[in-house]
């Protein structure tokens, strides 16, 4: 008997965002600050829906992470991106070699 691959998709989420769920525990999320960013400097691209799903490397508190995210804005260092976990969404911006491409694209 085979296995369903949207089964496993499914579960591989709720495990995901259970881990989320468990490091938001360890701390805040941790996002580039203004200085960082430099916005009055750098252009930025806000992307609209639907956002290019990627895969990002964030922190709560000291524990990193990687997550399946959205990427909702970019300049040419950093991404804005956005993820959820149980009833929680969570953005942040995270330095552009922080993510990748997701595989579901």
């Amino acid at each position: 008997m085979g296995s369903s691959k949207r089964l496993a998709a499914h579960y591989d989420m709720r495990a995901q965002h259970q881990e989320i769920l468990r490091a938001a525990r360890s701390g805040p999320l941790q996002s580039l600050t203004d200085r960082e960013l430099a916005l009055r400097e750098q252009p930025i691209t806000i992307y609209p829906q639907p956002y290019r799903v990627v895969q990002a490397w964030v922190r709560f508190g000291a524990r990193a992470i990687r997550v399946d995210a959205k990427l909702a804005r970019s300049t040419p260092l950093a991404a804005g991106i956005e993820f959820r976990a149980g009833d929680e969404t969570f953005r942040c911006w995270v330095w552009g070699n922080a993510v990748s491409a997701s595989s579901e694209d």
